[in-house]
Formats: C-alpha cells, sequence, structure tokens
C-alpha cells in the first residue's frame, strides 16, 4: 500500500478508482452532490478543468473538514472547442464527428484539499495535457461506437481504455491523464499534501 493518508475520492468515475486501486492508494468514494453543467462553460481548458476539479472536492470535503479530499475533472479541446460529457447519443456523434482525423487535447484538472488547522482546507490545484491523434472515422465506425453506448460519462465522447483505443494513433503525453487521472501529476500534488498534513 502507498505510505499516504487515506483520503476522499470524490468522484464517481469508476475509471478514477481502479488507477488509484492498482496504485495501492488507501480511500474511500464519496460522489459529489454536484450535478455537471449539461454545457461546458466557456474558459481556458486547464483552468476549467481545475475550477470544476475543485467544486466537486469542495462539496464534499464541506461535510468532512477533517479528511483529504481528491476531486479531478476531464475536458477535451479542439480549434476553440471544449467537450465535456455528450448530453445524448446525438450529441455524442457530434463530438466525435468533430474530433476524428484530428490531434486534439484531452486535459485533466486535479484538486487536493487538505485540511488545515483553524481555517480554509490547503488547495492544490494543477492540471495535465495529453495530445490524441485521432484517425478519421467512417460512418459506419461512429454508429456503431455511438450504438455501443461507451460514450456515456466520457468527456469527448470516448474512453481510451476500451474499444476507442482502435481509434487513437498516437499519444503525447500521459495516458493516464486520457483515462481521466494523470498518475504522474496526482504523485506530486500528493506529495505536497502530505508536507502541508504535517505541519
Amino acid at each position: 500500500m502507498k505510505d499516504f493518508p487515506e483520503f476522499i475520492l470524490a468522484s464517481r468515475s469508476p475509471r478514477r478508482a481502479a488507477l488509484l486501486t492498482e496504485a495501492g492508494y488507501r480511500f474511500q468514494v464519496v460522489p459529489p452532490p454536484l450535478a455537471e453543467p449539461p454545457d461546458v462553460p466557456t474558459a481556458a481548458p486547464g483552468p476549467l478543468a481545475e475550477a470544476l476539479a475543485y467544486f466537486k472536492a469542495r462539496s464534499v470535503q464541506a461535510d468532512r473538514a477533517d479528511r483529504i479530499v481528491l476531486g479531478a475533472d476531464t475536458v477535451v479541446a479542439y480549434r476553440g472547442n471544449i467537450f465535456g460529457k455528450a448530453r445524448d447519443a446525438d450529441d455524442a456523434r457530434r463530438m466525435l464527428a468533430t474530433i476524428a482525423g484530428t490531434r486534439h487535447a484531452v486535459i485533466t484538472g486535479l484538486a487536493v484539499l487538505v485540511p488545515a488547522r483553524g481555517g480554509e482546507p490547503h488547495r492544490l490545484l494543477a492540471a495535465d495535457t495529453t495530445a490524441v491523434v485521432m484517425k478519421p472515422l467512417t460512418e459506419a465506425e461512429l454508429d456503431a461506437y455511438v450504438a455501443s453506448g461507451e460514450w456515456r460519462d466520457k468527456a469527448g465522447a470516448y474512453a481510451i481504455q476500451e474499444t476507442a483505443d482502435a481509434f487513437v494513433e498516437r499519444l503525447e503525453g500521459s495516458f493516464t491523464n486520457v483515462v481521466g487521472l494523470p498518475m504522474e501529476l496526482l504523485e506530486r500534488l500528493f506529495e505536497r499534501a502530505r508536507r502541508l498534513a504535517e505541519t
């Protein structure tokens, strides 16, 4: 097991929980009570992902002020457009048709809240970006993927750890970032969190 205090994961994502379990962390899952906005606000993708991660973590930490809380949020960015989770099958098809055959960015924001004596929690925010080169998709491939339902609850309407990996030609950056939790960045944030927790 990792030598890090047990913490709360403020996320409904089974993929994030699996990555943390595989890495040997001890944690409890508490889904955030906040509903994700149906439309992604207009903002730079990195700060936006960090802000969404923070609001998730803060909504959980409000009732658990003595615990370290981790929040995360992933968005996809391409030519000024930012894609979160698809609302429905038509929205998923639109997203995939837009990013198919492109080099686009997958950005995951992290927020780690660390209890502080007599005040607001320490707030550690960061984001990681991975460039994804996706091959062009035929109408039949788009139809089949949307019909599979794998797009549900996925930023940009695809999941690289499932059958959509066949659509990806190349990654430039962290693979786990595209899955939804950049483990390399998280290790660095947790090292800072450990020092704060000991003060």
